[in-house]
C-alpha cells in the first residue's frame, strides 16, 4: 500500500484482538487530501477518528494556545496586588455574615409560618426587625465597595437596591406603628431573604475561586420572579402607608400660612412609587445582562 506523500521509515504498530493500530509520521508538515494514492481507500484500512485533526480544528487549537500564552504574559506584566488576600478575606467575611443573617430570617419566618400559620403574618416585624435592621445597615457596604474599586459591579444598581430597601424598612415600617402589624411586612421580608440566601453564598464561593453550578444557576435565575414580586410588595406597603402619613402628619413639610399648613409626606411617597418602578426597570435590565453574559460565556467555554 502506498500512502499519499512521503513518511518516515520508522513505523509503530500495536496489535489487538480486533485490529492493528499503525502510527506513521509525515516527513513534511502539511495537510493531505487523502491517505493513499489510489482513489478508493482499502476496506481493511480506517483512520483513527479519536485523533483526527483537520485544518479548522488545528486553527482553533492554535488560537486557544495563543490566547493562553497571551493571558500568561499579560498576567506577568500586571503587578500583583499585595492586598489581594486581605480584600478577599474581607469580602468573604462580609458575605458570610450577611448570609447567616438572612438565613436566620428565612428559617425563623418559615418555622413560624408552619407553626402559627396566618397569625405569623401580623407580628413579623416585632420578631424579625432587629436582624433585618442589622443586615440592611450593613448592606450600605455594597454601595461603598464598588465606589472604592473593591468589586467590579456598578454603583448605581447597588445604590437603588440598598436605598430602596432602607426606605421601606426605616421610613415605612420603622416609623409607623400601624404598618408594623400588617401582613405586607411578612411578604417583603420573606422575599428579600429568599433572594439573599442564594446571592451571598455565590459571592462567598467566588472569593475563594470556587463555583457550584446549581448555586450559580439559582443566583442568576431566581431573581427573575422574586425581584418584581419584592418590588410589588414594597409598592403595596407604600400605598398602605399613604393615608397614615396624611393622618399623622409625620415628616410633613411646614409651609407659610398663605400656602397652607403643611405639605404631606405622602406626596413624596407617591413620587417615590414612580421612582421605584423606574429602579425596577434599571435593576432588572442590569441583572438580565449579567445573566446573559454569564451563561453565554459558559456556553462558549463548553463549545
Amino acid at each position: 500500500m502506498r500512502v499519499c506523500l512521503s513518511v518516515c521509515l520508522q513505523v509503530q504498530y500495536k496489535s489487538t484482538q480486533r485490529q492493528v493500530n499503525i502510527s506513521v509520521r509525515k516527513q513534511e508538515h502539511g495537510w493531505w487530501d487523502r491517505l493513499t494514492r489510489q482513489d478508493r481507500r482499502p476496506l481493511f484500512l480506517a483512520p483513527d477518528f479519536d485523533r483526527w485533526l483537520d485544518e479548522s480544528d488545528a486553527e482553533m487549537e492554535l488560537r486557544a494556545k495563543e490566547e493562553r500564552i497571551n493571558k500568561i504574559s499579560l498576567e506577568s506584566r500586571v503587578p500583583k496586588d499585595p492586598f489581594s488576600s486581605l480584600k478577599r478575606g474581607y469580602l468573604f467575611m462580609y458575605n458570610l455574615v450577611q448570609f447567616l443573617g438572612f438565613s436566620w430570617i428565612f428559617v425563623n419566618m418559615t418555622v413560624r409560618l408552619f407553626i402559627l400559620g396566618e397569625d405569623s403574618f401580623y407580628d413579623t416585624f416585632h420578631t424579625i426587625a432587629d436582624m433585618m435592621y442589622f443586615c440592611q445597615i450593613l448592606a450600605v457596604v455594597e454601595v461603598v465597595n464598588p465606589a472604592i474599586g473593591l468589586v467590579k459591579t456598578g454603583v448605581i444598581p447597588a445604590m437603588i437596591q440598598v436605598v430602596g430597601r432602607n426606605v421601606i424598612l426605616f421610613v415605612i415600617f420603622g416609623s409607623l406603628e400601624d404598618m408594623q402589624n400588617k401582613a405586607v411586612v411578612f411578604f417583603v421580608f420573606y422575599l428579600w431573604s429568599i433572594i439573599e440566601i442564594f446571592r451571598y453564598p455565590y459571592y462567598m464561593l467566588a472569593c475563594i475561586d470556587t463555583e457550584w453550578k446549581t448555586l450559580t444557576w439559582l443566583r442568576y435565575t431566581i431573581w427573575m420572579p422574586l425581584y418584581p414580586l419584592g418590588v410589588l410588595a414594597e409598592a403595596v406597603a407604600v400605598i398602605q402607608s399613604l393615608h397614615i402619613f396624611d393622618k399623622t402628619g409625620l415628616y410633613s413639610l411646614p409651609l407659610p400660612r398663605a400656602l397652607g399648613s403643611s405639605l404631606s409626606f405622602s406626596y413624596s411617597l407617591q413620587l417615590y412609587l414612580v421612582l421605584m418602578f423606574l429602579g425596577l426597570f434599571v435593576n432588572f435590565r442590569h441583572l438580565y445582562k449579567q445573566r446573559r453574559r454569564r451563561f453565554r460565556t459558559k456556553k462558549r467555554k463548553a463549545q
